[in-house]
């Protein structure tokens, strides 16, 4: 079972959203919308991009990291070098 499996419901919600303002980006480039105004709407689907990377994040620190910590042996200090590694990645995005 993932961290994120008690909100999945909630991420796939959030998900199409995203990919509705990624057909609304397609739709504005292909009608020739202004630059800034498509510009706007790429931020806007970054910001909810991350939102949803904190959120996964945060769920996976919580349940996987936490269990493999309290289990001890490699299998914590993998998943601990995961979560950095991870957090590197969207630290750089």
């Amino acid at each position: 079972m993932h961290g994120y499996s008690g909100d999945k419901q909630a991420y796939l919600t959030r998900l199409r959203r995203i990919e509705g303002q990624i057909r609304g980006l397609q739709r504005m480039v292909e009608d020739d919308a202004y630059c800034i105004d498509v510009l706007t709407q790429v931020s806007a689907a970054t910001r909810a991009l991350q939102a949803v990377a904190l959120g996964l994040l945060e769920d996976h620190i919580g349940h996987c990291v936490a269990d493999a910590i309290n289990t001890g042996g490699p299998e914590a200090e993998e998943k601990v070098k995961e979560a950095s590694a991870a957090i590197a990645r969207l630290v750089r995005s």
